[in-house]
Formats: structure tokens, C-alpha cells, sequence
């Protein structure tokens, strides 16, 4: 049985929102559905993202969608984003065309959840939308920590490395079943952790259940939230 959490926690705080009119940089491909996009202003000298699934609202016309501010770089003045190409909504389509000296209009973060790094260890899962998250939070975790990462790919010439200092045992499925089904077969491990899966509500939902309900995870060490929900259009909400 799992040891009982500290009193260690999350802490929640509020950003000044603001909206911000960005110019394309540069544009790199990552994999088949993925294309990274840097945006450069001025006004992101004071750009604030305290924590790695942090989200931005990108503004498309009428259309607005959350984003993960995969990097940033105030002295630089700035903020890159990652992509998935994954349909045809409008954030994928002005991702797939975009080229440098474009436009886009973005507010937030308005505010961040972070999450201490010290936890005995961290589990990551997701499938594709969650990619920018794990690939920052990995970034983050310094040499000693220890993270188990499971993540969906539909199509593997998606897959990709990850830069960590921690030691990451990272799993690949290809269907929100084999995501569950892999989660199903954790053990995890003794000690104070914390747990962040992102992804298609109803996935997440039931990956959420089996971590508190059925493995007895504490409901204050884990952050499940629904990145999209098949058949809604801009879905985003915290389970």
C-alpha cells in the first residue's frame, strides 16, 4: 500500500491576463502531426507561465482554443508553441499553413497550478494533445527524480524522444484501450507522488477512476484534465 501523502501540495496562483498580438518567427515540423512555431512581440517581455500545463487562449477568428506555452523566453521576447495536425479544426489548419511573418492574437496564462518537483516520484499520461506538457514537465524534473510516462501515439512516426535529467520509464501505446490497459498494469510506486494525465474526456475520466478509486491514490495528488472531447468542439475542462 502506498505511503500517505505530506503535507506537501500544489499552490495555485493568478496571473494578470492580457492579450497579445504575435508574429510567427519560425516554423519547424516535429514529427508527421506536429509542427513547433515560435512568436515573437515586445509584449512578451512580460509574458508569465509558472507551470508546465499552463494554457494560453489562441484567438482564430471566431474560434478560440487553449495551448500549452510549450517555452518561452522573455529577453528574447519569445513564446513557442507545439501543434498536433490531428483533424480539421482551426487551430490545426493555421498550424499546418502557417509561415513566418503571420499573426496571432493570444491571451493568458491567467493562471498557473504548480507542482512541486520534489515528489518520491511522478506519473505522466496522455495521449497526443499532452505531448507539449510532458515534453516542458520533463524538461523540468532534475537529475534524482523519478517519472513513469505513458503516452498515446496513433500514428509511431509520432513518437519521440524526450530531454530529462530524471529517470523516466516512458511506454508507448497506440488507442485510449491500450493507455487505460497500461495504466491498469501499473504498480505504483511507495512514497509521496503525484499523478497528471491529459487527454479525451471520456479517456481521462476512467484513467482518473482507476488511479483514486481503484489503485487508492489520493484525489489531491492528481491533476486529470480533458484536453478535448470527441464530438465538442473547444473542450477543455479539469476532472
Amino acid at each position: 500500500m502506498n505511503a500517505p501523502t505530506t503535507l506537501r501540495r500544489v499552490e495555485r496562483v493568478r496571473h494578470e491576463l492580457k492579450r497579445r498580438e504575435l508574429t510567427v518567427q519560425a516554423v519547424e515540423t516535429l514529427t508527421p502531426h506536429f509542427r513547433r512555431i515560435t512568436l515573437t512581440d515586445d509584449s512578451l517581455s512580460d509574458f508569465v507561465s509558472a507551470s508546465f500545463d499552463d494554457h494560453i487562449k489562441v484567438f482564430l477568428g471566431d474560434a478560440r482554443r487553449d495551448f500549452t506555452p510549450r517555452s518561452f523566453d522573455n529577453a528574447a521576447r519569445e513564446l513557442v508553441i507545439e501543434f498536433a495536425l490531428h483533424g480539421d479544426g482551426p487551430a490545426a489548419e493555421w498550424a499546418a499553413r502557417a509561415a513566418p511573418g503571420d499573426t496571432l492574437a493570444i491571451g493568458g496564462p491567467k493562471g498557473s497550478l504548480i507542482v512541486p518537483l520534489d515528489y518520491d516520484w511522478h506519473l505522466l499520461a496522455g495521449d497526443e494533445t499532452a505531448f507539449p506538457a510532458v515534453a516542458r514537465r520533463l524538461e523540468e524534473l532534475p537529475a534524482g527524480a523519478k517519472a513513469t510516462v505513458v503516452l498515446k501515439a496513433a500514428d509511431a512516426a509520432d513518437r519521440r524522444a524526450f530531454a530529462s535529467a530524471a529517470d523516466v520509464g516512458l511506454t508507448w501505446v497506440s488507442t485510449d484501450d491500450e493507455l487505460l490497459d497500461a495504466v491498469r498494469a501499473l504498480s505504483l510506486p511507495e512514497g509521496d507522488g503525484y499523478a497528471w494525465c491529459a487527454g479525451e474526456a471520456a479517456c481521462m475520466a476512467a484513467l482518473r477512476r482507476e488511479l483514486v478509486e481503484v489503485k487508492g491514490h489520493p484525489g489531491e495528488a492528481i491533476r486529470a484534465a480533458a484536453y478535448w472531447k470527441r464530438g465538442a468542439q473547444g473542450h477543455h475542462e479539469n476532472l
